[in-house]
């Protein structure tokens, strides 16, 4: 899962990274306009860290604090939280979003 908290901000030394993310959300636009006249839906799940085996390894590697610096609240997402938001976006409450970035990022995106 790519953190893509990063197409809505940007961190120093990774131009490369967040200029990908921005792309990411630039395509995630334009299949909502293309595909809305056939009822695809196309929204951006916008994660802070989540605990996977990579983010863990960068747990190891750096420290749990160092991890979640820019979270406002100090802990990881878990996969089932990311996977919640996307059933909700699937659901029925979710057949109005479209085109646009969901932040799930306890507060990455806030400062």
């Amino acid at each position: 899962m790519w953190r893509l908290s990063h197409a809505l901000a940007a961190s120093p030394s990774k131009a490369g990274y967040v200029s990908a993310k921005h792309g990411v959300l630039g395509l995630v636009r334009t299949l909502a306009l293309e595909g809305a006249e056939v009822g695809i839906a196309a929204t951006a799940v916008c994660p802070a860290f989540v605990r996977t085996p990579l983010a863990e390894r960068q747990v190891e590697e750096r420290g749990l604090d160092a991890v979640i610096e820019r979270h406002a609240v100090k802990r990881m997402l878990e996969p089932s939280e990311v996977a919640d938001l996307v059933a909700f976006l699937l659901g029925p409450s979710g057949r109005g979003i479209t085109g646009v970035p969901v932040p799930i990022d306890l507060g990455w995106t806030a400062a």
